[in-house]
């Protein structure tokens, strides 16, 4: 071992582990830039890294086709009660789960080093940060780590010799016997796959994938799912929230945190460059909020992560020009194509497609092809200080506090460009009800409607209903310091399917709406879903947008909301006695308001 631990209850978790798992060698990480060097070294050398001709200290990974995204049903939630899980969840018993996953851990190290990775989400000392330690035995998994979180001898310096921390098991499920050639990505088959919660113990174990969230175990397993029941014991808030500062011409900072499912431009608005003059958009973070309430009753956020692990097909200067100057050096790229002039491409990207490349499983395409030369789930790791528009405090230990909530979802039909939420107790309606209509990005038929409350359903550590009465009880605590609460459609369209707002930059023209009704200053009117902008009350300065499509932008069909009603019915009945009483008072008042 080549870093000392004094931490006792690490200590014995490292000999427990080795014992289980049989590693060849045991390495405990220092996060040191040598440390990354050496080992991405290790994988060019054999084979799985490959360096990228235009982008300094830059490589490209392919996973195996198996081993792609995300796997939510082989995802448990494993508390002693089922009904904690909730019916959002796959759950197991705690005991039937570990010993099915004992069995599969039993030597699965045979032959690679055990990586010992201590590991800050939030910057370290944080009031609001949390230590992890993830043993894994995929160096893939340790540069990513580098990048996705803050690794450093402090983390164990603070750990001390009595600090807790949250213990995150994961092997790729691929041991070696002796003589035995490695592959490229080595993972186990998908029917052998775990990526296993125990919130009652601050426990996770993940086997058989070397992927994404799957792996990298500080991401959506650690602040989002294991973090979310923390957080509800503790009184906090761990939410699927992108967070930006939006500074006004007379430089006013307003915080927004906002939640969307997949396909709704999170990453975009993150990143956002506004369109109106005089207002400035900075980042904050791009995915995970952690949010604390302040010494002065209001909520602060910090962004968990250190770096970003963005999808990159449908990315571009067009649509995300800071994301693009973000991935220009110090990326790892995954399941992209490769250019014959040695560089990454994907679906979307600007330019003219190349005329020939190698797709992302390692065959040739070229125009002709029929198949997409990168993954639909094609990824890019990318440190977060690398964007141009970072905020200044975004890594500012206390956090910065919270203005706006903004729900949202993807609806052709229906819902308005903008709404405000007549309370906190009908934002959290909003946003327990918040749905998408179906892409190829999510689950299901493409334009089935899909509820996703607060963006949160596959993330949620423990039952949901639970989840909307901690809502509930944060806006008691905050009183009058709540933030307002917002529900926005950039994806309304016309009878001819065209959409009729632009999006992208020009959303900041509804930001700017939201930041002028937090100040009192902006015209509105009550409608029987919410308050709307007044048909003159969004700064359309510039734009070419007709009359006759702002009406439609803004227009609230009560009879469609109506028939919406069963579906809204269904979908609460689902938490049966768990559902607040509170959302059954939220949504009478919304029957009675429909007439």
């Amino acid at each position: 071992m080549n870093v000392t631990v004094n931490n006792a209850k690490l200590n014995s978790w490292i000999k427990e582990v080795s014992a289980l798992c049989q590693p060849e060698d045991i390495y405990i990480c220092d996060g040191s830039k040598e440390e990354y060097d050496r080992l991405m070294g290790i994988m060019l050398a054999n084979g799985s890294a490959l360096p990228l001709a235009n982008r300094p200290n830059s490589f490209h990974f392919r996973s195996d086709p198996s081993d792609v995204a995300r796997v939510e049903d082989r995802t448990y939630i494993s508390t002693t009660s089922q009904d904690d899980a909730g019916p959002t969840n796959n759950w197991m018993t705690p005991d039937e789960l570990k010993n099915i996953m004992k069995g599969f851990y039993k030597g699965c190290m045979k032959g690679r080093v055990m990586y010992v990775i201590p590991f800050s989400m939030g910057p370290i000392g944080s009031p609001i940060s949390k230590i992890g330690i993830e043993i894994s035995d995929s160096p893939y998994v340790v540069v990513n780590m580098h990048i996705m979180t803050r690794m450093s001898p402090r983390v164990l310096e603070l750990l001390g010799s009595d600090g807790d921390f949250i213990p995150c098991l994961h092997s790729i499920g691929a041991p070696l016997q002796e003589g035995q050639k490695d592959v490229k990505w080595p993972c186990a088959p998908i029917e052998d796959k775990y990526i296993s919660h125990f919130p009652e113990e601050n426990l996770i174990w993940s086997y058989g994938s070397g992927y994404g969230g799957n792996a990298l175990l500080g991401k959506k397993c650690l602040a989002l799912r294991i973090a979310s029941a923390i957080a509800r014991r503790e009184g906090w808030m761990a939410e699927h929230m992108l967070i930006l500062r939006l500074t006004n011409p007379e430089g006013k900072q307003y915080h927004i945190a906002a939640a969307f499912p997949s396909a709704c431009g999170k990453t975009n608005l993150a990143m956002m460059q506004p369109s109106i003059p005089g207002w400035k958009c900075e980042c904050v973070g791009d995915d995970i909020a952690w949010m604390k309430i302040g010494p002065d009753g209001r909520l602060y956020a910090i962004n968990p992560e250190n770096g970003f692990f963005g999808v990159a097909p449908g990315t571009s200067y067009e649509t995300n020009p800071m994301a693009m100057d973000s991935i220009k050096e110090n990326s790892i790229f995954t399941n992209c194509a490769i250019t014959d002039a040695g560089e990454v491409w994907w679906e979307g990207m600007d330019g003219e497609p190349p005329v020939h490349a190698i797709d992302w499983k390692e065959k040739d395409w070229t125009l002709a092809s029929t198949t997409d030369a990168a993954h639909p789930n094609a990824r890019f790791t990318a440190p977060a200080s690398q964007c141009p528009v970072i905020c200044d405090d975004w890594e500012k230990p206390e956090g910065v506090p919270i203005d706006i909530f903004i729900f949202g979802g993807r609806r052709s039909t229906v819902v308005p460009l903008v709404s405000e939420a007549l309370s906190w107790d009908h934002g959290v309606f909003l946003g327990s009800t918040a749905a998408s209509e179906t892409t190829a990005a999510n689950i299901g038929s493409v334009g089935n409607l899909r509820r996703d409350p607060f963006a949160m359903k596959p993330f949620c550590g423990y039952n949901m209903g639970d989840y909307f009465q901690h809502w509930l009880d944060m806006g008691d605590k905050l009183a009058d310091k709540a933030p307002k609460m917002f529900y926005v459609n950039w994806f309304r369209k016309d009878s001819d399917g065209k959409f009729l707002w632009p999006g992208f930059s020009d959303n900041s023209r509804i930001l700017k709406w939201m930041c002028e009704r937090v100040d009192g200053t902006a015209a509105a009117v009550e409608t029987p879903i919410g308050i709307l902008p007044q048909e003159d009350g969004l700064d359309t300065d510039g734009l070419d947008l007709s009359s006759d499509d702002m009406k439609e932008l803004l227009r609230v069909d009560t009879d469609a909301w109506r028939q919406e009603l069963p579906d809204i019915e269904k979908h609460f009945a689902i938490f049966g006695d768990r559902l607040p009483e509170r959302l059954r008072v939220q949504l009478q008042e919304f029957k009675n308001r429909l007439g």
